[in-house]
């Protein structure tokens, strides 16, 4: 082969080199540009540099954030079993507690609910599931206004005389019934005429509710007169005291009248009428 033919040849394959560099690098350029712009999918841009991992499977990648986010999941919260009810709460100060039991009554409940209401005084309600299913925008009321709500079974009865699946019948239909009515379920129950007894207190705390009973008996299911029923709180007004008075199961016009005086007298005293929090374990 003659010199000037190989020169050529030289020549013409150079030429292809460059040409096919060329062309790689205006390949990779466009796929950089598609990758940025999203003008195009990112599957035709070629891999450069070392070998690119593969794919995660898109069903494996949806499933990877779970494993990274969102709060730690706290651990359960649990109710010891007592072996009797609570009497009195703690609290700083001058803290007392007023309760009403066996409504709620149309007839009686939004004036006790008024009254509170006046003077800025949050109260325990102990409820009977039969009631409320007739009195649902009362609980809604008592959620709105800061009130606590709480289980008294559902048709009031002598819990002692009950069997173990009785009693939870009692307390589980109430507390459902007071879940759709106050938008949560109770967290503290009081046994009807304070007649407690091991199931109940073992079947309440599975339920995730604390026994609550009370220190000072209003006695105004007797009813004794307004005058009466206000000095028997006066006078036994103590720090810790749970107040038992009723907003239903009979002619509660005494008790509505009775709170309108014995209320701000409470209050002049120093008294810090509240509701009690729960502690778990």
């Amino acid at each position: 082969m003659k010199k000037d033919q190989l020169l050529t040849r030289l020549l013409t394959r150079r030429r292809a080199l460059i040409a096919g560099a060329g062309a790689v690098g205006a390949a990779a350029t466009a796929g950089v540009v598609t990758a940025v712009t999203g003008d195009g999918p990112l599957t035709s841009a070629p891999a450069a540099g070392p070998q690119a991992r593969r794919p995660v499977k898109s069903s494996a990648y949806r499933l990877q954030p779970l494993t990274g986010y969102g709060p730690p999941r706290a651990a359960p919260r649990r109710t010891l079993v007592r072996r009797e009810p609570l009497l009195r709460v703690s609290g700083r100060g001058r803290t007392m507690v007023l309760t009403f039991d066996d409504g709620p009554d149309p007839r009686y409940t939004p004036d006790i609910l008024d009254t509170l209401a006046e003077y800025d005084v949050r109260a325990m309600f102990f409820v009977c599931g039969e009631m409320v299913a007739g009195s649902k925008k009362l609980l809604a009321r008592m959620a709105d206004e800061g009130h606590v709500v709480g289980n008294h079974t559902w048709s009031h009865p002598l819990l002692t005389r009950l069997t173990r699946r009785q009693i939870r019948s009692q307390m589980e239909r109430t507390s459902d019934v007071i879940e759709d009515a106050y938008g949560e379920r109770p967290e503290w129950f009081r046994a009807p005429y304070g007649a407690w007894n091991r199931a109940a207190l073992q079947i309440g705390a599975e339920l995730g509710m604390e026994p609550l009973a009370w220190t000072l008996d209003t006695l105004d299911w007797t009813t004794p007169g307004i005058r009466s029923i206000a000095k028997r709180v006066e006078h036994g007004a103590a720090p810790g005291v749970v107040v038992l008075s009723h907003d239903a199961g009979g002619d509660r016009s005494q008790s509505v009248r009775a709170l309108r005086r014995y209320l701000p007298e409470l209050l002049d005293s120093g008294y810090h009428v509240t509701v009690p929090r729960r502690r778990y374990a």
